[in-house]
């Protein structure tokens, strides 16, 4: 599954499984989000709003046009801008995200719904940060951005 490849990736990306709460069929801090961006992904034609404004193949950007939307523009900027990475709560992260994609991450990552929001909002900063170097998200699939920052 897409979510688990992914959650692979970025554990990997994260420095192996970090995040001891968050064990999910991923692994670790990835596991959560792997599902996310996994659910993202396949929901671009339906399911969450916005999330394939970047394409089937990356829907990082969609996710932060999500989180911009909700209020969290400054923080989402921060991740990309080369400077200190501004914190986002498990409670705005929740707010930010459709209810039902929410639910469906947490399950498939064998957390509660707070519990996935947390470990988003603890996780999703570094990610974002890793994968935009220069200050921005480049172009391409999700899995080929993460594989080139783990070379």
């Amino acid at each position: 599954m897409a979510g688990n490849d992914l959650g692979g990736l970025l554990g990997g990306l994260l420095g192996g499984s970090a995040g001891g709460s968050g064990s999910g069929q991923g692994g670790g801090a990835g596991g959560v989000l792997g599902a996310l961006l996994g659910a993202l992904m396949a929901g671009k034609s339906g399911g969450a709003p916005g999330a394939g404004g970047q394409g089937g193949s990356n829907p990082l950007g969609g996710l932060l046009d999500m989180l911009t939307r909700s209020g969290l523009a400054d923080q989402a900027q921060s991740w990309l801008g080369t400077g200190d990475n501004k914190p986002v709560s498990g409670a705005q992260i929740a707010g930010a995200l459709p209810d039902d994609t929410l639910q469906k991450v947490a399950a498939e990552a064998g957390v509660t719904p707070d519990q996935a929001a947390d470990e988003i909002a603890r996780e999703l900063p570094r990610v974002v940060d890793k994968l935009s170097p220069q200050g921005e998200l480049p172009g391409g699939s999700l899995e080929d951005l993460i594989r080139a920052q783990k070379l």
